[in-house]
Order: structure tokens, then C-alpha cells, then sequence
């Protein structure tokens, strides 16, 4: 079920009236929440329903063991067995293929003939992402972050809570668990915030990021050697606008459904591409798996405690890591192993900075360096695969084919793109616009943008890109 279609619509029709019904009985609520998530997964495959029930209810038990086991090597000892069932879990429904494809390479390789025991398995959607947030939730409890004993209906819930649950954000336990125990007010709902997030994350999905991928960018990564240079440079930069609005649309949609239900969701991008190091860029880019990443992963290695050595190393462990969590293809490892070895070079570089503040042509020139290494990076990310991206590469040298697909359309829909990263935020401004106007205006205003993204939106509804992580 997709965010941008009739059925989640009406999905959400009956769950927002529902709920706020059940809002005096809160575990009646919860528990219709839950049945609602497990309901909004199963329109995928409701075979994955069990498994997403399964890991829930594992973490849950984990949890409790944790909480309640008094000894440290103990509860060390059950924190370890749980990560290990989750990453399990994970590993098997995502990189068995993965494993066994790169092992047939190498024993092939060696000469030896070896029938492997290949199973076709089916990827459950959002898996990465509930997965890493029965992870934190575990850990959470362990480190004391989770404070209170929170039932088997709440962890279930936050693990299965529907709009962010096949592509984020990655909510932490210890800000959503107390949002469940707290009685929702429906006089203090952010309406007007999750309404225009829903319209906005609506106009970057299905006018920029679906024309840019249908028109630019899948023509041309399916087949770079017939395109231009001047192609190839719009695709590459094409690519960098539409996989920003997919995946912040997605972003924001959640967040706006949230708040509607009465939950507040932290925010997952920031204008990214104004990121002056890279280090900002994953500061404002997909800030949940960022976090997590660093607190869950980079943090317990060591982090920057342990001199510079073991510092570089944690560095690209955790981005890394990030690559083969975004998906079992040597294309996505080596796209995290370039962001470490950048962030690791940054870092390197940083101790010969001078403490003046930097000129604002300084700052323009550091962006513009930073955007064009994200986007040489993106193409080993959207690429099938690593040779797909190096043929991509090589068909920069195609100057003498004529360009084809710089249409003043699809020009307009890159700087458009590129433009949201640098204008200021209106969001308070149009939020108290929208609260004072009358609740038939407010209606004709979203009938109105509903329309016309609708109008102008291309046919079908495409998946958004992270349903594939």
C-alpha cells in the first residue's frame, strides 16, 4: 500500500476516525494502532506479517529479560543474543543471496565445481528499518535510555507503527514510548503541520522525483553509451534532486500522518545539498540512519577515543557497514566505502585549517565540491551494479553525441530541486496562515493541492527508492 494512492487514503480515512474515537480507551487505541500496522504491511505479503510479529515479540521478550536480570554478564550475555537473532534475521532475508552469489564467484574462481544450496527468497519490505528499531530498542533498555516498564502492546507498536514502518524514519524507543503512555489530546493536534508535510512530501514525489526518474534518470542509467556528456552530467545531477524528494517525501508523509494521529516524529533531511563537509551532509541527510549509525555502531567501536588510527577506522567501518545495510551489492559497499574514505580524509584535513572564518565564496566553493563527490558517489548508488556504474563513468567521454534529454522541462525540475536546499524555511509562517483560516477554506486549500498534484502528476503511482532497502 503506497502513501500516494486511493487505497492508503482510504486506509487512513478509517484509521485517523477510528483512533481519535478509541482516544479515551488509550490500550483500546493501541491495540487497533497495532492491527491497523500489521493490516498496512500485509497489503504487501502477508506472509511477512508473522516475521514482522515474530521479531516484534522477540525484542519485546529481550527487552524484559534485560529489565529484569540484575547481573551485568547476564544481561550483557541476553543483549548480545538478541542482536545477534535481529541481525540474523536480517542477514539471512538479505544477504543470503548476496553470500552465496559472491561465494560461487570465488569457488568458481578457484577452479572448483560445488553445487551451492541457492534458495529464492523474497525481500520483506522495510525490514532494515524495523529491524533496527527492535536493535535500538533492546540496546536502549540495556544502557537505561528506556526508562519504565512499557507492556508487550507498546513495544509492539512502536516496532509496527505504520507510517514509518517500511522506510523510516528510524524512530528511537525512548522518544516514542513515552508518546504511547501519555493519553493523545486531540485539541493539541498538529493538524496544519501534518497536513502540509503530507501536500509537500505529495509535489516531490509525484511531480519532481517521478519525472525526473521516468524522463532523465532510468533512460539514461539503462543505457549511458547512447546519451551525451551533457546528459550524463544532467542524469547525475537529476539522480541527486529525485532521490532527495523521493525519499524526504516518503519522510515527510510519515512525519505528517504521525502528527495527525497524534505522535511527533523527529525530522529525517535538512537541505543536505547546502552541506558544507561531509560531515554536515550526514548531519542533514537521512539524520535517523545517520544517528543511529553513530551511536548504535561508530559510538561502541570506540568512536574518537582511542587515538587517530582506531578514529579513521571506526569512521569507515560505520560507513561501511551503512553500504552493505543499504543493500547485499558490492555497488552499495563500495558507495559507503567512498563516504569513508571521504569523511576519513576530511578529518585528516581539518587539522590544517585555520581558525579565521571562511569568506562566503569559501563556503560556495566548499558546497559546490561537496554536492559533486555526493554525486559521483550516487552513481555507484543507483547504478545496477559496480560495473554498470563504471560504464556509466566512461560514457562521460561521449562529447561528440548530440545532447537529447536537456529539455527546459527537465532543467526546471533539477533546479527546482536544488533550489528547496537553499531558500529558507516558511513552514511556522504557512502553519499559522493555515490555522487561521475557517475549516471550509483549510478544506478548500488541501482539495485544491490534491487536485493539482493529481493533475499534473504522471500516471501510476511509483515505488518510493528506499521500499527496496
Amino acid at each position: 500500500m503506497l502513501f500516494p494512492t486511493l487505497n492508503f487514503g482510504l486506509f487512513f480515512l478509517v484509521v485517523f476516525f477510528v483512533s481519535w474515537f478509541l482516544y479515551p480507551q488509550p490500550n483500546a487505541r493501541k491495540l487497533f494502532l497495532l492491527l491497523a500496522s500489521y493490516f498496512f504491511y500485509g497489503f504487501w505479503d502477508w506472509r511477512f506479517v508473522l516475521l514482522l510479529f515474530v521479531s516484534s515479540s522477540l525484542n519485546f521478550l529481550a527487552g524484559r529479560l534485560i529489565e529484569n536480570s540484575v547481573i551485568a554478564q547476564q544481561r550483557k550475555f541476553i543483549l548480545i543474543i538478541a542482536i545477534i537473532i535481529n541481525l540474523g534475521l536480517l542477514g539471512f532475508f538479505k544477504y543470503y543471496g548476496f553470500f552465496l552469489d559472491s561465494l560461487a564467484d570465488l569457488v568458481f574462481a578457484l577452479g572448483i565445481e560445488k553445487d551451492l544450496p541457492f534458495l529464492e527468497i523474497i525481500l520483506p519490505v522495510g525490514i532494515s528499518f524495523f529491524t533496527f528499531q527492535g536493535i535500538s530498542y533492546i540496546v536502549d533498555v540495556y544502557r537505561g535510555k528506556v526508562k519504565g516498564h512499557y507492556g508487550m502492546l507498546d513495544v509492539m507498536l512502536y516496532i509496527s507503527f505504520f507510517p514509518q514502518l517500511v522506510a523510516g524514519p528510524i524512530v528511537r524507543a525512548s522518544d516514542f514510548l513515552p508518546q504511547l503512555q501519555a493519553k493523545p489530546e486531540p485539541h493539541h493536534l498538529l493538524a496544519a503541520m501534518g497536513i502540509l508535510l503530507i501536500l509537500w512530501g505529495l509535489f516531490k514525489k509525484a511531480i519532481i522525483a517521478n519525472y525526473l526518474s521516468v524522463e532523465l534518470v532510468d533512460p539514461v542509467f539503462f543505457e549511458p553509451t547512447a546519451y551525451s556528456t551533457y546528459d550524463l552530467l544532467l542524469a547525475c545531477y537529476g539522480y541527486a534532486v529525485q532521490i532527495y524528494c523521493d525519499f524526504s517525501a516518503y519522510s515527510d508523509i510519515a512525519i505528517g500522518v504521525a502528527a495527525l494521529l497524534g505522535y511527533h516524529f523527529p525530522k529525517n533531511f535538512d537541505q543536505p545539498y547546502r552541506a558544507e563537509s561531509l560531515r554536515e551532509f550526514w548531519q542533514r541527510w537521512h539524520i535517523s540512519l545517520s544517528t543511529w549509525l553513530r551511536d548504535y555502531l561508530y559510538i561502541p567501536l570506540g568512536g574518537n577515543r582511542q587515538g587517530t588510527v582506531k578514529t579513521y577506522r571506526n569512521i569507515f567501518i560505520t560507513l561501511f557497514l551503512g553500504g552493505l545495510w543499504h543493500g547485499a551489492a558490492w555497488h552499495f559497499l563500495f558507495w559507503g566505502s567512498l563516504h569513508g574514505l571521504g569523511l576519513m580524509t576530511e578529518r585528516f584535513l581539518q587539522q590544517f585549517r585555520t581558525i579565521s572564518k571562511p569568506s562566503r565564496l569559501h563556503r560556495y566553493v566548499k558546497i559546490f565540491l561537496i554536492f559533486h563527490f555526493i554525486c559521483l558517489t550516487w552513481i555507484f548508488f543507483r547504478a545496477e551494479d559496480f560495473n554498470a556504474a563504471i560504464r556509466f563513468i566512461n560514457a562521460f567521454s561521449n562529447w561528440d553525441t548530440p545532447a537529447t534529454l536537456m529539455t527546459p522541462f527537465l532543467i526546471t525540475l533539477v533546479v527546482l530541486g536544488m533550489s528547496i536546499h537553499f531558500i529558507p524555511s516558511q513552514t511556522c509562517r504557512l502553519e499559522r496562515f493555515f490555522n487561521r483560516q475557517p475549516v471550509i477554506i483549510q478544506g478548500l486549500i488541501v482539495g485544491i493541492a490534491i487536485v493539482t498534484i493529481e493533475a499534473f502528476g504522471m500516471e501510476g503511482v511509483a515505488p518510493f527508492i528506499y521500499f527496496q532497502f
